[in-house]
């Protein structure tokens, strides 16, 4: 007694230290695959930054050089005086050009001493000359294509910004050098483009030759600049011509940065596009700050209650600690002692199941088969298939897990409306006597799964007796209840305070006081073997306690037994209005878009394959997360979307709650053979088809869901 309030103080001293330790262990795991997250992250945004720059600069030469190549053409073969007597109309048409291109400054061509024959800028030209620029004597001993120079200050008396040449050679149709023709860039042009890009925080860009001189810079830089080929830019450079992502403090001004380049094509030009890593790294803080504005008071309340429950736990009984051990010995025997029924009973009556369907199976495969054997042969399918799916519903009603479908019905106008099956079922030797209330006596319960809690309690009765007797049915208002129930919370009383018990009562041999224990389990049963399955009671247990019920049992060996089943009692006026009972046909697709989300590949063919039949358009695809994207990308393609609900990683469940939180308006219908979510907390208002169903039922539901469809841009969908 002693030992055992020793060790639980120990493990509360143990969790208040856990307390403390794991949180810190898990935030330091946490930031670590956080900051590759974010490093990940940057690169990519890193990537996608150079792929426009790169872009950007790649239509920027190419287009100034189609216009160098167009102007080449006009005065291809002209002498200089030639050109001079029509600088007129050439100045114009390169003053069109460079008003026409943002970044060009202007537009010239020279002769073979570097003197302006025409320019953008002025007509006439001034007699200059522009020999010693880099844009013209790189061509003068041979033609090398397009030529790039270094960004220039305007010689006096143009005037304005910065620019680099981009020119061409001209010459004659031997080769010989007759001048230059050239296009001033303006390094601003690309500056305002990145600043627009590169919005956020820490951006970095650069232009530059594979000379390592710098065309343009962003942030900007007020001297020029050039990186040194042996450097540790160089160097990447050398190693990887084409692309590359590096880190390095940048030589302009020290700063270390996450840097990414890539060549223009064929030109002699590289782009790079970077974040700082202060920048980077901020971006992590932010994101582990919010985890600790709500990580620590977390952890501190948690410590605070483990060290208030470690205080009170001293004054704790061992007394009672072993009373519950006990308990919990005696309780868990005896769930093992049925689990292990449960077990064999399952397999017994599920392969009788499949039995039959494989042999129907195989003789439907044999020629020459009769029509009228094929229909019996397809019947003992169906009616296999609907035994199994009893079965299973039996087993989920004794966990309390299946999902039931609550609806407000008369206890007494039910049981009134089963006599004349009952009286079939039980057989002409035994007698039925009903006690039912003048006064309506409600209850919100699936009305299914109480007429098969009803008929499974009579045919018990029944075997009681031995097939001869008295069966009594008994309606009332609870005036008392057990004491299961009579220690619920407020909250758990029904709204008008009571129950309504069914009691059957039977004159047969009773029950021995040694097995009033065990008669709720599943698969016990005093009959012999073949005679039942052992889950007729226990289906009654489970429907009654997940419909906030309870069964009971009183017996006397000799004198008979009577079962009472109690359940909430609702008000009158929940009653709902009479309907016709829904036996349309399967309704036609028409066309009608489906969207069907199952990751069992056969059971999708099935529906797919039925639903394509009957005109639907069905797209498929295999998980949660495809089925989302699909719906982002254009979700006005769907009339409806059918998912499973129990899928890995995102569950159809989370898919209809996603699709109605994002606002996208395709109406969900979800099916399922069990889910534990929902058997506790309902379909969420969305529409369930319960597995096994039928191509007709998936129809009808499918259809009527679709034509609840929003109202979408004024028009009816």
């Amino acid at each position: 007694m002693q030992g055992a309030q020793r060790n639980s103080l120990r493990l509360l001293q143990w969790m208040m230290a856990a307390s403390l330790a794991l949180p810190i262990a898990l935030f330091v795991f946490t930031s670590t695959i956080s900051y590759t997250s974010t490093k990940d992250i940057a690169d990519r945004e890193i990537e996608r930054t150079l792929d426009v720059a790169h872009e950007h600069a790649l239509k920027v030469f190419e287009t100034i050089d189609r216009s160098l190549a167009e102007i080449n053409e006009v005065v291809r073969g002209l002498p200089d005086d030639v050109i001079r007597s029509r600088e007129p109309a050439l100045h114009r048409r390169l003053k069109r050009l460079a008003d026409s291109l943002p970044q060009l400054k202007s537009a010239w061509i020279f002769d073979a001493n570097g003197k302006s024959l025409v320019n953008s800028l002025a007509s006439p030209p001034q007699d200059l000359s522009f020999a010693d620029r880099d844009y013209f004597y790189s061509h003068v001993d041979q033609n090398i294509g397009t030529f790039v120079g270094a960004a220039l200050t305007p010689r006096p008396p143009y005037q304005g910004a910065r620019f680099f040449g981009v020119s061409r050679r001209r010459e004659t149709d031997d080769g010989s050098f007759v001048g230059v023709i050239q296009a001033s860039v303006l390094p601003e042009y690309f500056e305002s483009f990145y600043a627009r890009i590169g919005s956020d925080p820490g951006s970095f860009f650069a232009m530059g030759r594979t000379d390592g001189v710098l065309l343009t810079h962003f942030p900007r830089v007020d001297r020029d600049f050039r990186l040194d080929p042996t450097g540790p830019v160089g160097r990447q450079i050398a190693a990887h011509p084409e692309h590359g992502l590096i880190t390095i403090a940048w030589p302009s001004d020290g700063i270390e940065r996450r840097i990414g380049y890539r060549r223009v094509a064929e030109y002699p030009i590289y782009v790079s596009a970077g974040l700082e890593t202060s920048a980077i790294r901020a971006r992590w803080f932010a994101t582990m700050g919010q985890h600790l504005v709500f990580g620590i008071p977390a952890t501190a309340l948690l410590f605070l209650l483990l060290a208030f429950a470690l205080r009170r736990t001293r004054h704790l009984h061992a007394e009672a600690t072993a009373r519950r051990e006990a308990e919990e010995a005696l309780k868990h025997s005896q769930r093992l002692e049925a689990l292990g029924q449960l077990t064999g009973g399952v397999a017994h009556d599920f392969n009788n199941l499949l039995t039959v369907i494989r042999a129907s199976v195989d003789l439907l495969n044999r020629p020459q088969l009769t029509e009228e054997r094929r229909e019996r042969y397809i019947t003992a399918i169906a009616d296999a298939v609907a035994r199994a799916a009893k079965l299973t519903s039996q087993l989920l009603a004794f966990a309390r897990r299946q999902t039931l479908k609550p609806e407000v019905f008369d206890i007494g106008e039910r049981i009134q409306s089963l006599h004349d099956m009952l009286a079939t079922l039980l057989g002409p030797a035994i007698e039925i006597a009903m006690r039912l209330p003048a006064e309506p006596c409600l209850v919100n319960a699936d009305a299914s799964q109480f007429e098969t809690a009803l008929i499974n309690m009579a045919t018990n009765a029944r075997d009681a007796m031995q097939g001869k007797g008295r069966i009594t049915f008994v309606v009332q208002a609870a005036a008392t209840v057990p004491d299961t129930l009579a220690h619920l919370s407020g909250s758990q009383i029904p709204e008008n305070g009571g129950f309504v018990s069914v009691a059957v009562s039977d004159t047969g041999i009773g029950i021995p006081a040694a097995r009033l224990g065990r008669i709720f389990e599943p698969f016990f049963t005093t009959k012999q073997v073949g005679q039942g399955t052992g889950l007729g009671l226990s289906q009654v247990f489970g429907f009654a306690r997940q419909s906030g019920g309870e069964v009971t049992v009183t017996s006397e060996v000799g004198q008979g037994s009577t079962f009472s089943l109690y359940l909430p009692r609702v008000p009158a006026d929940l009653l709902p209005q009479r309907q016709a009972p829904n036996t349309a046909p399967a309704e036609a697709g028409s066309g009608m878009s489906v969207l069907v989300v199952e990751d069992n590949i056969e059971l999708a063919n099935f529906a797919a394959d039925g639903l394509t039949e009957l005109g639907y358009s069905i797209t498929l695809v295999d998980n949660a997360t495809d089925a989302l994207a699909e719906l982002v990308v254009d979700s006005d393609r769907f009339d409806v979307v059918f998912s499973d609900v129990v899928m890995p990683v995102m569950t159809g469940l989370d898919l209809a709650q996603a699709i109605r939180d994002r606002g996208i308006r395709v109406p969900v219908v979800l099916t399922t053979g069990y889910s534990q979510a929902l058997s506790q907390d309902g379909a969420a208002g969305f529409d369930l088809v319960q597995k096994p169903y039928s191509i007709e039922e998936l129809s009808r539901v499918l259809h009527r869901a679709a034509r609840l469809r929003p109202v979408r841009d004024g028009a009816a969908e």
